[in-house]
């Protein structure tokens, strides 16, 4: 199967149910692009560099995800309305060990 699902909840809170592949090499930030679930040029404004955290979301469920990268770190740590769980979606890459994943997009600062 190459397909997961996840659900993404937008930033007027409405949530979505979404179906994202795996074999596609896609992220996170690009399966909201791709679901016009922000609106365009509001969010992976950087191109998934991990250098404007427009994508950040804030993980709500208990999936694991891959260690942040320092690259991620530095970024949140100078970025507006950092939470505990928060994450640039950027650098999450859909893989069959994200089916389940529960993410909000994080206001648009």
């Amino acid at each position: 199967m190459s397909d997961i699902n996840i659900k993404i909840t937008d930033r007027d809170g409405v949530i979505h149910e979404v179906v994202a592949p795996t074999d596609m090499a896609m992220n996170l930030m690009e399966v909201v692009r791709s679901y016009e679930l922000a609106p365009e040029g509001s969010i992976g404004i950087c191109g998934g560099m991990a250098m404007c955290a427009s994508c950040q979301c804030y993980v709500l469920s208990t999936t694991e995800l891959p260690e942040m990268s320092d690259d991620e770190e530095a970024m949140l740590s100078e970025a507006f309305d950092v939470k505990d769980n928060s994450r640039l979606g950027c650098q999450i890459q859909m893989t069959p060990d994200m089916e389940g994943l529960e993410v909000e997009l994080a206001p648009e600062s």
